[in-house]
């Protein structure tokens, strides 16, 4: 009978740990909220793509539903592949919600990790047929020029649509505690659906102008906590709606009394407890009721109305409102990345003196701030300050040191 040789238990035992870490360290180096072998599917085509599932899947903000390619102008301009892609995110109030938007990834490749930049759309509307992935596909986007500028560099780029643009149910215009997430959510998407080939822990930016200035502000305060992961190297905010009380004063009665009224279906989507209808007069309920079929232009339509004309009583004067708008005001916590804040010192929409209050409040916190001002107005400087904008991001990706001047 031969001799049986009993293996070294110390040579297993060490094995079983180098094979234990090397399984958690697969795990651990994958995508938060996303399985290593996991294929995210492909969503239907049309309308259908918006529609989530009932109740949303299992999963964590940043998690993709599905995703389609489909066909741009300014993606193949720009030669670059498009993609439409839901994914999970968390509304103002901490729920899980389903947003969608688009990602846009350069054919040519790069060196190393591909960086990112999560576009926050600029004000496009309240109806769902306003929104950016729809508007990208037919080539009326305004922000494709900001995508290009960004895909030319070789960046990928991610546009949300934001909570209730696109997906089911009123859009939270203007509410930053629900635009943040979206934008940062954006990105984790991107990286979490292996097509798109875009690897997580590269470098981030953010940029955004007026409803995206906001968005973007409110994800530089939001990123450190909500998306620590995130590499987030610079953020570039132009016409920011920090305070929308001061903004709605500026509104009321003037050129874009319309977004004063997005603004307020905005805010009532994202807290139905303020109970907008209930303070409406004849007027204003058959423009509540008439509000998905409003688009950018359409909003400007309302220009000199004033919130009298609409209501039994201003919902801006109770303490429900005052707290909830207070609540999403920029510039209580300091951005942890540098940041570039631009404004036009005519602004006829978004007023001055509140951005200037904004740059104040970031740099008495210690954020590095990049500070300019414009002569101009709103829409003018939205194209001026484009190129900076794109600069500043430029500069951060490259590894220079952040300048501030506050």
């Amino acid at each position: 009978m031969g001799v049986v040789t009993v293996p070294d238990m110390s040579l297993l035992r060490r094995a079983l740990v180098a094979a234990v870490a090397a399984a958690t360290t697969a795990v651990l180096v994958w995508p938060m909220g996303q399985a290593a072998a996991a294929e995210v599917p492909v969503g239907p085509d049309g309308d259908a793509f918006y529609l989530a599932p009932n109740p949303l899947p299992p999963g964590a903000a940043g998690d993709p539903i599905h995703y389609r390619e489909v066909s741009t102008p300014i993606g193949g301009l720009s030669g670059a592949k498009s993609y439409l892609v839901l994914y999970r995110s968390t509304n103002a109030t901490g729920r899980q919600v389903a947003v969608s938007g688009t990602v846009f990834v350069p054919n040519r490749p790069v060196g190393g990790v591909r960086p990112i930049v999560s576009l926050a759309p600029g004000t496009q509307g309240l109806g769902d047929n306003c929104a950016p992935s729809r508007a990208f596909r037919s080539g009326v986007e305004y922000e494709q020029m900001m995508v290009s500028e960004l895909l030319a560099k070789g960046w990928a780029v991610a546009v949300t649509d934001y909570e209730g643009l696109g997906t089911p149910g009123d859009h939270t215009y203007v509410v930053g505690r629900s635009e943040g997430p979206a934008v940062l959510d954006a990105v984790r998407a991107a990286t979490r659906i292996p097509a798109l080939g875009l690897a997580a822990g590269g470098e981030v930016g953010i940029a955004g102008y007026s409803q995206g200035g906001g968005a973007a502000a409110w994800a530089a305060q939001l990123a450190d906590d909500y998306a620590p992961e995130l590499n987030v190297v610079g953020v570039a905010a132009g016409g920011v709606p920090a305070d929308l009380i001061e903004v709605s004063k500026q509104l009321d009665g003037g050129l874009g009394f319309g977004l004063m009224l997005a603004a307020a279906v905005g805010m009532n989507a994202a807290y139905p407890e303020l109970d907008l209808p209930g303070y409406l007069n004849e007027a204003g309920k058959r423009e509540y009721d008439a509000r998905h079929d409003k688009c950018v232009a359409q909003m400007m339509l309302y220009a000199g109305k004033k919130i009298t004309d609409y209501t039994t009583s201003n919902p801006l004067d109770t303490p429900q409102w005052r707290a909830r708008l207070n609540e999403n005001k920029a510039g209580a916590d300091a951005p942890e990345m540098p940041i570039f804040l631009y404004h036009a010192t005519g602004d006829q929409l978004v007023p001055f003196p509140q951005a200037k209050a904004l740059r104040q409040a970031y740099c008495g916190a210690g954020a590095r701030v990049q500070w300019r001002e414009y002569f101009g107005e709103h829409l003018t400087v939205f194209l001026a300050g484009r190129s900076d904008a794109v600069r500043f991001l430029e500069d951060r990706f490259a590894g220079k040191p952040a300048p501030s001047n506050c």
